[in-house]
């Protein structure tokens, strides 16, 4: 009998604990199961189901938010500003901006300017609504409040997204940018988000800044690192990001495989789906291209092989050519002594038989007078200033690329040489000029942007 009176005096005072619990305290624990539930969705469920997890986060989170009914007139009992900031935070889960959770955080941020988490959720409320600027503002002002990686990966991102008057100004928004996501990664460098976020800044400054390969190495990098965090895997914005940077670097199968994972992760954005598709049709059309040459007539073919002359090697015919303060031997090769890689002290030279429609880079095929035929793609080239069919092309020093993959039902296998400037190509007996050169303009995405 006095084991049975003992469990209820132990129950008793349980109820009596959960009565005078904190409800700040028990909010919080109910919020941050909330975001644990949406950022480790892929956990605890297939990814077949993936097509239900907005469906899913929205119903915790409406299910989070009656807690915050059920504790209602704790707001004004010395904590407001944090139940404003967790009912906030608890609407902010989702990707679509509801105009209540910014009426809640703009609330807690003036009821107690420190808060810097409550900051850092209200500019992300801005972000959502396009409110770019006044987004920035939030991070930045979070920020004197405190050092913290939230606040310096935003940034990163809202800077790269800013309306800018110059190329000089979008610039400096790209280098702060890298800065930023630099930093954020050094507070915290297991946090796969702000890995993610540095990929793309990295990618940003590629194309805009400096066309250096090692700096686009750095961006694969910081997306293998930031695949390792269980969160940041789960985020279709990774892997489409990825893939756009896999394209450019001309890994297709990887280009391809990085799209599959963010339509899988997201069934429902199509802006993966169609790129892939995109780069699916591009790389049919290359390898046909290169199948039947272009499709030219085989008299054609002849006479435009026919028609190659050694002196539209220009610069490049007398055997060597000047860069910088070095002379570089050049030897006239055959497209099918190139092998794969950096073909060094080489040139070669053909006729432009096709070109790609509608593609970046800019793509062309060339046939030497072995009929050996080779895509071309050239990064940077300035619109409609492409070479045209029938044009005879040299190239110093050839980068050559192997593809060779299946995919679904596609096999493809075909080299092609990466020219990542125009103005080292000889057209005609002319080295292109420097009006023929423009920065590829290329854009991360984030899906509520």
């Amino acid at each position: 009998m006095s084991a049975i009176i003992d469990d209820k005096v132990v129950a008793g005072a349980k109820s009596a604990n959960i009565v005078k619990e904190d409800p700040i305290v028990a909010l919080t624990e109910r919020v941050n199961a909330l975001y644990l539930f949406r950022d480790h969705y892929f956990e605890n469920h297939s990814i077949e189901e993936a097509i239900k997890k907005n469906q899913d986060v929205e119903k915790e989170m409406k299910d989070t938010i009656n807690k915050f009914d059920e504790c209602k007139g704790y707001e004004i009992d010395g904590s407001r500003a944090k139940y404003y900031y967790l009912k906030g935070k608890a609407l902010n889960v989702t990707e679509r901006f509801i105009p209540q959770a910014e009426e809640l955080l703009t609330k807690a941020v003036k009821l107690e300017p420190n808060l810097v988490e409550a900051w850092n959720e209200l500019g992300e409320c801005y972000w959502k609504n396009d409110d770019i600027q006044t987004a920035k503002n939030c991070f930045v002002g979070a920020l004197r409040h405190g050092k913290n990686k939230v606040s310096l990966r935003n940034l990163s991102m809202v800077l790269r997204q800013e309306t800018i008057c110059s190329d000089e100004q979008r610039i400096e928004n790209i280098q702060k940018g890298v800065e930023s996501a630099k930093e954020a990664v050094s507070l915290d460098a297991t946090d796969g988000v702000s890995w993610a976020v540095l990929g793309n800044a990295y990618l940003s400054s590629f194309f805009t800044i400096a066309q250096n390969p090692a700096v686009l190495r750095l961006c694969m990098s910081a997306y293998a690192q930031a695949e390792k965090d269980v969160i940041a895997k789960s985020s279709p914005d990774l892997f489409h990001n990825k893939a756009v940077a896999s394209r450019y670097q001309e890994e297709y199968s990887l280009a391809l495989e990085s799209f599959d994972r963010a339509m899988q992760l997201d069934p429902t954005w199509e802006r993966p789906r169609n790129k892939k598709d995109e780069l699916l049709q591009y790389l049919k059309d290359v390898q046909n291209a290169i199948n039947n040459k272009g499709r030219v007539k085989p008299k054609k073919l002849y006479q435009m092989i026919r028609a190659l002359d050694v002196k539209h090697l220009g610069p490049y015919k007398g055997g060597s050519f000047t860069s910088g303060q070095e002379t570089i031997k050049l030897d006239l090769v055959s497209l099918k002594d190139l092998s794969v890689g950096v073909n060094p002290e080489k040139v070669i030279f053909g006729k432009v038989i096709c070109w790609i429609e509608d593609c970046v880079p800019f793509t062309f095929c060339l046939v030497d007078e072995e009929k050996i035929c080779i895509a071309v793609t050239v990064y940077n080239l300035a619109k409609g200033r492409g070479v045209a069919v029938g044009d005879s092309v040299a190239i110093p020093e050839p980068f050559v690329i192997h593809q060779k993959f299946s995919y679904l039902n596609n096999d493809f296998d075909f080299k092609s040489i990466r020219v990542e400037t125009p103005v080292i190509m000889v057209v005609n007996g002319r080295k292109l000029g420097r009006e023929k050169e423009v920065s590829a303009k290329l854009y991360t995405f984030k899906k509520h942007d």
